[in-house]
Parts: C-alpha cells; structure tokens; sequence
C-alpha cells in the first residue's frame, strides 16, 4: 500500500511542468483580483442617509417590497474587461437599524451616485418622510474593542435550508383585514433597542446585492428534484475550467489504471418515475412555495448584527432577543435562521480567550467596512427575493408603539399656487 502511494507521489512530481502552472495560475489570478478590488473599493463614494417617517406610518410592507424592486434596477453584467482590468464589483447597500442608548435610527449606507435612486424610490412609497444625510455613527464603536472597558458579542447568518425556501414573509403576519390589529415582526426588536440603557448599542447591518436569474435556474432544478424530474447538468461555465477538470481526471483515471488495470465501465439507465402522485403534502407545499419565491426579483444578502457596551452593563444574555426576532421567520418544512458558527464571536475548544479576542476584532473589522464576500458569497450569504427583504425590514405601522425613534412630527404643505413671485 505505502509503495502504491510512492509510486503515484513520484508520477505526479514527474508532471509538475503540467500542474504546476495551472496552480500558479489560479494562484496568480486571486492575487491581482484581490489587488484590483480592494483599489475599485478604494475609490468609491459613500454617503449615509438616515431616514424618518411619520409615527402614524399605516402602509404594509408591501411598500417596501416595492423600494427593494426599485433598487434591482442597479443590477448589471460586468465586462470581462472591467471585472479583470478595473475589478468592478456589483452595486451593494447596507440597510441599518441602530439601537444606542434606547434610541432607535434607521439608516442607509449607499454609493453616493445611487442617493438619487434611494431618496426617489422611497419617497414614491412614503411621500411624507424624510431623508437626510448624516456622519456614520460607527465612531460611536470605541478603538480597540473589545478590552477592559468595553465588550462585544455578534455574528452573522445563514438559513437552514437552500436559498430556494422561503421563509415565512409578512402575508403572514399581516392579515388583510380592517379593523384588525396586525401583527408586526418588528415589534418585539424594537421594543428590545428601546430599553437599552445609554451604554448599550444594538445594531443590525443588512447588506444586499442585486442579483441575476441563476439562483432561479438552481431553484428550479430543486423543484423537478422535488417531483421527480430529471434534473439536467448545465453546460454553462468556464471553458478553462471545464478542460482543467476533465484533464485532472483523465489524469487521475489514467494512474488508477495504470496500478489497477483498466476497469470496464457499464451504462446505467436512468429509469424517470412521475412521483408528482406520490408526494406528500408538505412536498406539494415546498414545491409551490419555491415557485412562488423565484418569481420575484433576488438580493445576495448578509445579514450581521452585533451588541456591544460598557462591561459595567454589558450582558450576553441580551444577544438572546435577536435570536428571538429572527427565529420567528423560520417553518419545520421551509427555511428560517442560524448563526454562522465561523463568524459568530464564541470561545473556540483551544486558546479559548485569544480566537475569541480575534473572531470579535474580525466581526467589528466587517461591520464597520460593510464587507460584501463577493467571492465567497455561498460561505457567508443567501439570496433573499424582494417579499422576504421586507419582512425583516421595513417600516413600523401605527401597530408598533415606539416612542423613542425620529419621526417626522409634522406634515410639509406646498406652497401656496398664488404665492407672488420676484
């Protein structure tokens, strides 16, 4: 067995003028993306618009779900060119709620070529609020937290189940009815912020990115998986990667044979069975669920969110009211939240007090450059369609009861039609 190994270690090392500059290759081409990226990042603008609305707010979330349909207009192609030469990246927002100090804000972090956009689609939805632009309150973060004067805890997150599944979104909490009391999700959260003391920070941080139809083409695979269906591989993708793979095995192959003698290979046929009469309801379920999910426009999303404050108030006790916020969009058959266990700043099994020292220090590094892993976004993220985005944010109906958040106290009248004029 150990000579076997030997033998194919010394075969690999004889092709190393094959592999080796496909390795530096791809080794090459991560450097200089890296590099253009983090020069096109660089170079942007931003700009952070905090936004007020009235407190007797009465719109479901219906009309946030339009602002987000507003927003997938930014989504493009990127040239070959501007991708490898430029390093653009996708347009990417941060949708912020901030609780400091019993106070709530709602803020939107945004390219400052895209204020026009954020400031006419929300003012089509809600013609009574205000917009206006102010300092980024991640300064309010103490350097060097967390030390002996400061703590923090946080994480990020990921569904329980493909991007596909929705989770459960506001029709549901949202009863068409008048005269009735609806539900908001939001209330539990912000009820939790308003009773922050003055040394204690909340923040949640929603990062989205429009996206192309290919999440829909997986979602329809997962469909026909569903019901029986054969499933077809795409013929999509790189031509250089799609001939580096098949010649790794051929090569492979050929070693195999080469110890092993050659091995006949039989044709299995598939048989397709119509299983659509034999699925159970809850499949049935899953499967109009994802159908109707794919049929709105998609978000890439990163949703963060972390609590920090002075170790005199400081408890991680509290952590537990986002988990409590969140869990409420989560269903047994279809998708809901968990904690990304990479990233959530938890004590590791070795060197506990360091990589936990470390996983903070990288989480807050994350929040306060609003870090979109474009390139490793099926690690970090998921695809939110535009209904779910507004479930986990929108604006608070008259049916929350927040007295310490910026509202707009009074209606702006336009002038006078016979005002004079100079």
């Amino acid at each position: 067995m150990i000579t076997d190994i030997l033998n194919t270690y010394k075969v690999i090392l004889g092709f190393w003028w094959i592999w080796l500059p496909i390795a530096l290759f791809f080794v090459l081409r991560w450097v200089w993306l890296t590099y253009i990226h983090t020069k096109f990042i660089e170079g942007l603008i931003w700009t952070t618009l905090e936004l007020k609305f009235p407190r007797e707010a009465v719109k479901s979330p219906k009309a946030m779900e339009q602002f987000f349909t507003g927003l997938h207009a930014t989504e493009k192609p990127i040239k070959f060119k501007d991708k490898y030469l430029k390093g653009e990246l996708p347009a990417w927002f941060s949708i912020e709620i901030v609780g400091r100090g019993g106070m709530i804000h709602i803020f939107i972090r945004t390219q400052a070529k895209f204020r026009n956009l954020i400031e006419s689609s929300l003012f089509a939805q809600y013609p009574e609020a205000e917009i206006q632009e102010v300092e980024d309150y991640i300064g309010e973060l103490p350097f060097g937290t967390p030390n002996q004067d400061y703590d923090m805890w946080g994480t990020e997150l990921l569904l329980t189940q493909p991007d596909a599944y929705p989770i459960r979104t506001y029709p549901f909490f949202f009863q068409e009815k008048e005269g009735e009391e609806r539900t908001d999700p939001l209330a539990g959260l912000f009820e939790f912020l308003i009773s922050l003391t003055p040394k204690e920070h909340a923040w949640i941080q929603i990062l989205i990115s429009p996206t192309n139809d290919d999440w829909k083409k997986e979602a329809e695979k997962l469909v026909a998986k569903i019901l029986g269906k054969e499933v077809k591989t795409s013929k999509s993708g790189s031509l250089i990667i799609k001939e580096t793979v098949g010649w790794i095995d051929a090569f492979v192959n050929g070693i195999a044979d080469f110890f092993t003698g050659p091995t006949e290979k039989k044709e299995e046929k598939k048989e397709v069975k119509d299983v659509v009469a034999y699925l159970s309801p809850g499949q049935k379920d899953a499967a109009l669920a994802i159908e109707a999910n794919i049929a709105k426009f998609g978000f890439k999303t990163i949703i963060r969110y972390m609590y920090w404050g002075h170790t005199e108030v400081f408890t991680k006790d509290k952590v537990s009211a986002f988990g409590g916020f969140f869990k409420q969009f989560g269903t047994q058959n279809l998708n809901g939240f968990i904690p990304n266990k990479k990233i959530t700043t938890g004590p590791g099994k070795i060197f506990k007090k360091s990589k936990e020292i470390k996983k903070k220090k990288f989480l807050i590094g994350m929040y306060k450059r609003r870090f979109f892993p474009f390139a490793r976004f099926k690690a970090r993220g998921f695809v939110f369609n535009t209904e779910e985005l507004a479930t986990v944010f929108h604006i608070p109906t008259k049916f929350v009861k927040v007295s310490k958040m910026p509202t707009v106290e009074a209606k702006k009248g336009s002038p006078p039609t016979a005002l004079p004029t100079i």
